[in-house]
Formats: structure tokens, C-alpha cells, sequence
């Protein structure tokens, strides 16, 4: 069954190239040249919802960055749909800002169609399949991560993560009590090793302890080690 993503992106050739490619893999792309045309063209998805929406980060009408914010303030389906953005190369803020608000997942221009596809596959992977664990839901004392539904939760108040950080936070939390590296992080949400970027797994992290967190500054859950990468804390409530 084809999958239906929605490219947001002024440079025509590029999209229509874009288009083609993932056609002939199975995807079914719409395609909007400006982000107004993009935002009306994803709450109108209706019985056929966007997989995925490939975002760039420069556009004619509206920031990148600002349709990501109002992509993640939609109600219900839009709101949760994974975001890959398309970045300017060499520009390693846009990419941190633009994971801070939401975006599941970054790909500098100029790129490789293969690499796109790769990453693509990637995103919806985490999302579909969020591995096969035993226990469907993971419970730490207040925080429960709910694995069918994709969603954490505190004291039973929702938290907001996107598709990535949930995984993120699944593939600490089986794994609590055991220190991972950055790059062992990535390779096990992603199923493959694409470019590390390691100051995105730092963002990420910041936003799911901002999410999880009594107080994100000082975390009891998630913890840093110095030189090496992350931990999640067994220690319950």
C-alpha cells in the first residue's frame, strides 16, 4: 500500500525530482510551493493522512521554522506527523532550532535522492514499528510510556515528544540502568547508521526531559555522562 507524503518546497525542479524518485519507490508525494499551500494541503488530508511532510527551511511566504511551530500546534493527526527538514549545508543552528520545535529529522541540501529515501524510511520505521519488546508499557514510578499508543505520560498527564523523541526515550528506557553512547543511541532508533550529528541527540534529549522531568536542569531520569552519552535511571518515584 503506498504511503502518502507531503513535500513543502519552492524549488520546483528539485521537487519535481523528489517527486519522481520516491514515486518509483512506492511513496505517493504532493507537493506544495509555498508553506500556506502545504498547511492547507495537510488538514485537508482527511481519509488519505500524510506519512510524512519533507519541510525546507527557506520558503517564499513563511519561515521553515514557523510552519514546523504551526504544524505542531494542529489538532490530532497533523500535529503528530514526522517532520524532515531540509536545511541550508553548513548551518548547524537552523538544524538545533528546528529539532527543538519538533522536527524529527534533518537532511542538508544539497543531497543524494538514496540518502533522502533512507532517511524517509527511517522516520516512518520508528513511528510504525517501535520494536518488539515484551511489555507493551514501560512504567517508572509517575512516568508511563505507553508503546501501542505512542504516548508518555506523568501522573497521568500527557507529554509532548515527537515520533524521534519518543523513540529516543524507548531506547534509553529498555535499555535503563546501561550507559549509551550517542552513536549507540542513534543506531538503535534508527536501525541504520546515517550521519551522526551529536549535538542533535543533546537537543533532544533537553526537550524529553523539559517533557518528563520535575525539573529539567537538575533530571532524575535521563542522566548525562560526561564524555560518553546518556543513562536512563532506574530508580522509580
Amino acid at each position: 500500500m503506498s504511503q502518502n507524503l507531503l513535500m513543502i518546497e519552492d524549488d520546483t525542479r528539485l521537487a519535481k525530482m523528489v517527486v519522481e524518485y520516491l514515486g518509483q519507490s512506492g511513496f505517493v508525494v504532493s507537493h506544495a510551493a509555498t508553506a500556506l499551500a502545504g498547511l492547507e494541503l495537510l488538514q485537508q488530508s482527511g481519509a488519505t493522512p500524510t506519512e510524512l511532510v519533507i519541510l525546507d527551511l527557506m520558503l517564499p511566504d513563511l519561515d521553515g521554522l514557523e510552519v514546523c511551530r504551526r504544524i505542531r500546534a494542529m489538532a490530532d493527526g497533523p500535529a503528530r506527523v514526522p517532520i524532515l527538514m531540509l536545511t541550508a549545508k553548513g548551518d548547524p543552528m537552523d538544524r538545533i532550532i528546528g529539532l527543538e520545535i519538533g522536527a524529527d529529522d534533518y537532511l542538508p541540501k544539497p543531497f543524494e535522492p538514496r540518502e533522502l529515501l533512507a532517511r524517509i524510511r527511517a522516520v516512518l520505521r520508528r513511528r510504525n514499528d517501535g520494536g518488539a519488546p515484551a511489555a507493551k508499557t514501560l512504567r517508572f514510578g509517575s512516568l508511563e510510556i505507553d508503546r501501542d499508543a505512542r504516548v508518555v505520560s506523568v501522573n497521568g498527564d500527557v507529554c509532548e515528544l515527537t515520533s524521534y523523541q519518543f523513540d529516543l526515550l524507548v531506547a534509553l528506557a529498555d535499555r535503563s540502568g546501561r550507559v549509551l553512547t550517542r552513536d549507540q543511541i542513534m543506531e538503535a532508533v534508527r536501525g541504520r547508521e546515517l550521519e551522526a550529528f551529536d549535538r542533535s541527540i543533546d537537543v533532544h534529549m533537553g526537550r524529553i526531559r523539559a517533557a518528563i522531568e520535575v525539573d529539567a536542569k537538575n533530571p532524575k531520569r535521563i542522566l548525562t555522562v560526561r564524555g560518553v552519552g546518556y543513562v536512563f535511571a532506574r530508580q522509580q518515584d
